[in-house]
């Protein structure tokens, strides 16, 4: 299945300041297959090792952390001659070894001609409390990327409309798109909804076709979930992260979707759920989207830890988790509308962590207006507001640009393209179009 993160791996091979690579994702998104596929077609060989298959690997980082004995060691294991920037080494699982993990310092500062890379499903809770934690971890001597479920772009080429995405990207006018298509795109985005982005989910309807069968392939993928809650989360954390993980749908289809804990049960408070929640937002399995009360530059700065939303990291899992059936496709906007626009929003959130690789943050006025989604790009603060229907309504956009005065007023609905004074209205399935997408990787 071809992915966009194929770019992002080219650029990091080519990179002048390439570092070993931490490739971060929650579980099942397709990290294992990337690399392999990377190492296969874009290396003479590949050298693999899973340290979660194969418990006797972490021996050899017992012995020694030095490059070039690893090598020699790797080699033999794999019976793959390792050769400088000719052969990709890719450490899976890597977080079952956290002295594999911290050999990545001495890789990067003793055998920078050697390619390596690295991925770990719970790498960001197995490293105390996220990426920059934990003494085995080599800060400052690694680049990043995060992988994700397929985006509705990604989705398109999997499901053989190449072109039609092509078209949609290079679409440059704000003229509407030729009604044909906007209607064919659309219905794709109603699959989409319903389907996600997983890879073994897209994969079957690609082969089957058959919906009842990708809702059962998510209803797996959802217990799987909830059986690494069992396995790798602190034990006195399980029945907090299972009931947030359970509770999701449930919070996003309140009018405002804010994360209210009194609603998991009446005396709950915040500090009693923030580790389950950390721990399922460094799972990969969470979005979390913070208020900020003034949007001024950094967003960060500004914004309220205390009050947020939450999104599922996949549109398809909300909807199984939702229990929403297949009919909701052909039955007009309803898989859009659904549950006050839950499915839409959090299609939104996923798009945009996926495309920017920010965090969310919304803003509101209290009582008098809410926008969705600020989006920080260009040094300047964009206002974007989602419409689960064809809505034309933009108070809130209006109350933020009296406000605020920002250049350019977003809104995202089911309508065509088009362009009214300073609103910009951006059909659901472009929504990515005004994120800056080029390929990169983060120290």
């Amino acid at each position: 299945m071809k992915r966009d993160i194929y770019q992002q791996l080219e650029a990091w091979k080519t990179h002048p300041r390439r570092k070993p690579l931490i490739l971060n994702g929650a579980r099942q998104v397709g990290k294992t297959y990337a690399l392999k596929h990377f190492g296969k077609t874009a290396y003479k060989n590949m050298a693999y090792l899973n340290f979660e298959k194969d418990e006797r690997l972490a021996q050899y980082f017992e012995e020694t952390l030095d490059p070039k004995q690893l090598i020699h060691t790797l080699s033999i294991y794999t019976e793959v001659e390792i050769e400088p920037q000719r052969t990709l080494i890719v450490f899976d699982e890597v977080q079952q070894c956290p002295k594999a993990l911290n050999s990545l310092k001495y890789f990067c500062e003793e055998a920078g001609d050697y390619h390596i890379t690295a991925a770990g499903s719970l790498l960001g809770v197995k490293t105390a409390g996220g990426m920059g934690g934990g003494k085995s971890f080599p800060v400052g001597k690694v680049n990043f990327l995060h992988m994700y479920p397929l985006t509705f772009f990604e989705f398109l080429t999997a499901l053989q409309h190449e072109k039609t995405r092509q078209f949609l990207e290079e679409y440059n006018t704000y003229e509407p798109l030729p009604n044909p298509i906007h209607e064919k795109v659309s219905q794709l985005l109603k699959y989409y909804f319903f389907i996600g982005g997983m890879p073994e989910v897209v994969a079957d309807y690609v082969k089957n076709e058959k919906l009842q069968i990708v809702r059962e392939i998510q209803l797996e993928i959802l217990s799987a979930y909830e059986r690494d809650f069992a396995k790798h989360a602190p034990p006195h954390e399980i029945m907090k992260i299972t009931t947030v993980w359970k509770q999701v749908h449930r919070q996003l289809a309140k009018e405002n979707k804010k994360f209210i804990f009194s609603a998991i049960r009446k005396s709950a408070r915040g500090r009693d759920y923030e580790e389950a929640i950390q721990w399922l937002s460094d799972a990969g399995l969470i979005y979390k989207s913070h208020v900020v009360e003034t949007p001024k530059f950094p967003l960060s700065a500004y914004a309220d830890s205390n009050i947020f939303k939450v999104f599922l990291s996949d549109v398809g899992l909300l909807g199984a988790q939702s229990n929403l059936t297949p009919k909701t496709i052909i039955e007009g906007d309803l898989l859009f509308t659904e549950f006050k626009g839950a499915l839409t929003e959090n299609y939104i959130a996923q798009e945009l962590r996926a495309a920017c690789r920010k965090e969310l943050y919304y803003w509101t006025s209290e009582g008098i207006a809410e926008i969705d989604f600020l989006i920080e790009e260009d040094h300047a603060i964009y206002p974007l507001e989602v419409k689960a229907g064809a809505s034309s309504k933009k108070k809130s956009l209006l109350v933020y640009q009296q406000k605020y005065a920002p250049s350019k007023l977003i809104r995202a609905t089911t309508m065509n393209l088009k362009h009214d004074g300073e609103i910009y209205n951006y059909p659901l399935y472009m929504v990515s179009k005004f994120i800056d997408t080029s390929p990169h990787t983060n120290d």
